[in-house]
């Protein structure tokens, strides 16, 4: 399993709104900027997203890929499920924690992919998408007040 990288953002609304944003898969494509579409595919007993399919497109990076998600009321955990062309494996979460009138979010995630990579190369490039995806909720959660 690869290395788990993290990164923490604050978000000034309060959990349940940045948690709605986070179970509004099919809004993806709308903020996130590589997901070209999202499809959830089941739903929990709470009508939450299950189980979804996302169509990536980073630039070199292209793949389809399902993802399981497993939610609280403190966040959210998934891992790739099925198959996908570009990744070995993929785990992460958003944890959400209450911070003065906002919310912290730290967005933890490991992806092993099919093909080699150098570590340092792998590092930044998770980085760079914690990162950018961070500032995108951030901006959509926020437009939304």
């Amino acid at each position: 399993m690869a290395d788990m990288a993290s990164s923490t953002i604050t978000i000034s609304a309060p959990p349940e709104r940045v948690l709605a944003v986070i179970a509004d898969i099919d809004g993806y494509p709308e903020w996130t900027g590589q997901i070209k579409s999202a499809e959830v595919l089941e739903s929990d007993a709470e009508g939450r997203p299950a189980q979804a399919r996302f169509v990536m497109d980073a630039g070199a990076l292209k793949d389809e890929y399902v993802l399981a998600y497993d939610w609280s009321a403190t966040g959210v955990r998934w891992e790739l499920v099925g198959k996908s062309s570009v990744q070995k494996s993929q785990v992460g979460s958003y944890a959400l924690a209450p911070k003065g009138e906002g919310t912290e979010v730290t967005y933890q995630l490991a992806v092993d992919l099919s093909m080699p990579m150098l570590g340092m190369f792998k590092r930044k490039a998770e980085k760079m998408i914690m990162d950018s995806a961070l500032k995108a909720l951030k901006k959509r959660v926020e437009s939304q007040a």
